[in-house]
């Protein structure tokens, strides 16, 4: 592919990763919600019959945190936390409005996707722990009654608050033109890195002086 006007950003294992975790986190987010809200129960019409969304709920969570757990260790050392990232804090309204006037000096993810990023590794290890706990066919006999009833209770909370975090995940990759294409295909202008992620193309990307163009992951 030619390099010269645009730059990789997510590699394909990244990227299979990702929408792998998209496929099964959308089964299994269509089926919990459907035996939490009667209204919503043609809902879990995903997975097949109730007891085939029963059987394939617990699995599908599985493989969501196992996918999660792999991509954490990928991307933990872009999503630590730096001084710079102040600044980012500093013109959040700009942000969201999407202006782009001054250098924020944004590294490969900014402040608000470092944030989304610990907020959906923590409620997903609360939901497969708590998700252990009450799988029936395996392992709730091993737990008194009221340790299951809180583990209920913490799972649908983490259900929840990890859906808002993906809605909002959703949102600001629509919102952010170029961001959806950069994870289908890996790859996003050089113009789009300068305007987005400054600090990130300034260090990883852009090349040095009469030197050849690198990929940087």
């Amino acid at each position: 592919m030619d390099t010269r006007n645009s730059v990789l950003r997510t590699k394909f294992f990244d990227r299979m990763c990702h929408w792998t975790m998209v496929a099964c986190f959308f089964l299994v987010a269509m089926s919990g919600l459907s035996w939490f809200f009667p209204s919503l129960n043609w809902l879990g019409n995903v997975l097949g019959t109730p007891q085939t969304a029963r059987i394939l709920h617990p699995f599908l969570g599985t493989v969501v945190f196992l996918l999660l757990v792999v991509m954490f260790f990928r991307f933990v050392h872009h999503n630590l936390l730096v001084k710079t990232d102040v600044i980012w804090f500093r013109h959040v309204l700009d942000v969201l409005m999407n202006k782009h006037g001054e250098k924020l000096r944004i590294g490969k993810y900014n402040a608000g996707q470092k944030l989304l990023f610990w907020g959906i590794m923590s409620l997903i290890s609360v939901l497969f722990f708590t998700g252990i706990v009450i799988w029936r066919a395996y392992f709730a006999a091993f737990f008194p009654i009221p340790v299951i009833r809180l583990a209920l209770l913490a799972h649908a909370t983490a259900g929840f608050g990890l859906i808002l975090l993906v809605v909002g995940h959703i949102y600001m990759g629509l919102w952010v033109r170029g961001s959806i294409t950069g994870m289908l295909t890996g790859y996003v202008s050089r113009a789009w890195a300068r305007q987005h992620h400054d600090r990130w193309y300034d260090e990883e990307v852009k090349p040095a002086p009469d030197a050849p163009v690198k990929h940087h992951s």
